[in-house]
């Protein structure tokens, strides 16, 4: 089984840095932000938690429910949702590509040819 993968986000860096030594366990994989913005970039469908400091500067509460809670305006299309699925397998097995082809069901190279497809060789 993969490691569940935590964003850590804190205002202060020593207690950000003693949850995510004390999160580095076999089963969990935390990644650590120093801010708001650092967090966002790092927030992707691969995050399985978010560990959230409730008090930083900055923080839109109100904001933070609607974008975890509600569903886009729109469907993605079936390229965008391939696309992002690719990601996220090709991020569970650490870039292995035929780990990933045979998660995927699909021969390694079809999986390279969806790779090239939607520009994903420098994940």
């Amino acid at each position: 089984m993969a490691p569940q993968n935590i964003l850590v986000v804190h205002g202060d860096p020593g207690q950000r840095n003693e949850l995510v030594s004390w999160l580095r366990q076999p089963n969990l994989a935390p990644l650590d932000a120093d801010g708001l913005a650092h967090a966002a970039a790092l927030l992707n469908p691969g995050v399985d938690l978010l560990l959230l400091d409730l008090r930083l500067p900055g923080l839109d509460l109100e904001a933070l429910r609607q974008a975890l809670s509600s569903e886009p305006a729109e469907p993605d299309s079936l390229a965008a949702a391939e696309r992002r699925h690719l990601s996220r397998v090709l991020r569970h097995t650490a870039g292995n590509k035929r780990r990933a082809a045979l998660i995927l069901g699909i021969s390694r190279s079809t999986l390279l040819h969806k790779v090239r497809k939607y520009h994903l060789e420098d994940r």
